[in-house]
């Protein structure tokens, strides 16, 4: 069985390489903001259940994604999704994902990690084989989109008429309610019509639909499988 598959992005010889799975929220972040760039990047998906010796080498935390960058003092490895969007936003051209005002700036950022918060409560979900910890977190999520829902303005994106990496966060989180919805109704997004909408116009940007692979639903229940988790047993 092979340990890892290269996917090619680009022909060009591509300065950057992208150490991802194919089911990572966080790898997505960083694919959306590339392809929104408009930059050429090598994608090679790993095995996390069998991490091969040279990924542990250049990924301290043993975590996806990494971005290998070629210098000309040889290769550099960056960790940590938001880190890696920064890098790109920074040093790649395109059009801005970051608004231009600091203050503007940092109120994206805090509310790109509110994301990283509503994705560990999405791993409690679809792990958990105990109903009373599934409900928990199901109520944690309707919470945390409530909050979504109140900083939300005319839309279509988090901030109005632009694509921001904010946005670049969230589109991975709705990407498992694609799957959630067809084997149970949780409720969470049905007194939320800004959000509802947020996440049907992510859905149609074109970096958000080719961030992950034709066979990423059927990966997720595979996930969902192995894990036993609760949310089949409300399928079935």
């Amino acid at each position: 069985m092979q340990s890892h598959l290269i996917v090619r992005i680009s022909v060009m010889a591509a300065a950057l390489k992208l150490i991802s799975h194919k089911l990572c929220p966080y790898v997505q972040r960083a694919v959306i903001a590339l392809i929104e760039k408009g930059v050429p990047f090598e994608r090679v998906d790993i095995d996390l259940a069998n991490k091969p010796d040279w990924f542990l080498k250049i990924s301290p935390l043993g975590k996806v994604p990494v971005l290998v960058v070629a210098t000309e003092q040889g290769e550099v490895a960056l960790f940590e999704s938001n880190v890696i969007c920064e890098y790109i936003e920074e040093t790649q051209g395109g059009g801005k994902l970051h608004p231009a005002d600091a203050l503007k700036r940092a109120e994206h950022r805090a509310w790109m990690e509110f994301g990283s918060a509503i994705l560990g409560d999405l791993w409690g979900l679809e792990t958990t084989t105990d109903p009373a910890t599934f409900e928990s977190k199901r109520q944690a999520l309707s919470a945390k989109f409530a909050r979504v829902e109140a900083a939300l303005g005319t839309g279509p994106f988090f901030a109005g008429e632009h694509f921001n990496l904010v946005d670049a966060v969230f589109a991975p989180i709705f990407r498992y309610f694609d799957v959630f919805d067809e084997l149970a109704e949780l409720g969470i997004f049905k007194a939320l019509p800004k959000v509802r909408a947020w996440r049907a116009e992510l859905a149609r940007r074109p970096s958000v639909r080719t961030a992950v692979g034709a066979d990423y639903p059927q990966l997720l229940r595979s996930f969902l499988v192995r894990h036993d988790a609760h949310l089949l047993k409300l399928a079935a």
